[in-house]
């Protein structure tokens, strides 16, 4: 049986995230057309492995980082849901391909979301793929009525009439 190791992120995993990021959305169906994001991901990771706000946590198995999965404690204003306020985002939970079908995925947002509850944030929200819908709905997580929506904000606003 290989070596599985569930820990939190290095800067020498690094280049896996980023890598793992890109396999995340190649299973969404969303083509790499600017790889400059790359690089920006590759920063962003550096710059957030030691925040407290964040859990980074990566599968290795044999010494290879297979799977990831991410948390981040978000400033939201406090609501009904969340009296305190507060939320944490689960993310970019992912696999390679060559390594998926062995619970890899779900040892890594295990342990996010063992981090998630211990941080006293009263709620987590993330975006499912269909893949891995069965396993949020097992941690509890449901369906909102109220549906992501999305606008670039580097484009022009579209002209009123």
């Amino acid at each position: 049986m290989a070596d599985v190791v569930v820990r939190s992120a290095h800067d020498r995993d690094v280049p896996a995230l980023v890598e793992l990021r890109g396999e995340m959305f190649t299973a969404m169906g969303i083509t790499e057309q600017d790889p400059s994001w790359r690089e920006q991901a590759r920063l962003w990771f550096i710059e957030r492995l030691e925040n407290p706000s964040y859990c980074i946590v990566v599968i290795e198995v044999t010494g290879a980082v297979v799977a990831c999965a991410m948390g981040a404690i978000r400033d939201a204003a406090p609501s009904p849901a969340v009296p305190a306020g507060r939320d944490v985002l689960i993310s970019n939970v992912c696999v390679l391909p060559s390594a998926r079908g062995n619970g890899y995925g779900r040892a890594a947002f295990t342990a996010v979301m063992n981090w998630a509850r211990a941080s006293g944030v009263g709620r987590a929200e993330l975006l499912a793929t269909s893949a891995g819908a069965a396993i949020y709905r097992e941690a509890g997580f449901t369906h909102s009525e109220h549906p992501v929506m999305r606008a670039a904000l580097t484009q022009p606003a579209p002209a009123e009439g």
